[in-house]
């Protein structure tokens, strides 16, 4: 994943994104209230990490063999 910083002065940056996983959420966002694949993202990543920033539990989030079904995603995608 990339992620680029160049629009610093909005406040905003850049994360490119494999086009078929971008096809995948602009079909499951028709018809709610999200307006935009970054809008989406945006959201999920929030909810994301607000929920994991007031979690007692350990550091260690995933197990190891999620962690390696994870891996195995992102290779399949283009992320080696």
């Amino acid at each position: 994943m990339k992620i680029k910083s160049e629009n610093k002065s909005a406040g905003y940056g850049t994360v490119s994104l494999p086009l078929p996983l971008i096809e995948k959420i602009k079909k499951k966002i028709e018809g709610t209230g999200m307006n935009s694949v970054s809008a989406y993202v945006s959201f999920i990543l929030r909810q994301i990490l607000s929920s994991t920033e007031n979690s007692p539990l350990s550091p260690e989030l995933i197990d190891k063999k999620t962690e390696e079904e994870l891996r195995n995603r992102l290779k399949n995608l283009g992320y080696a």
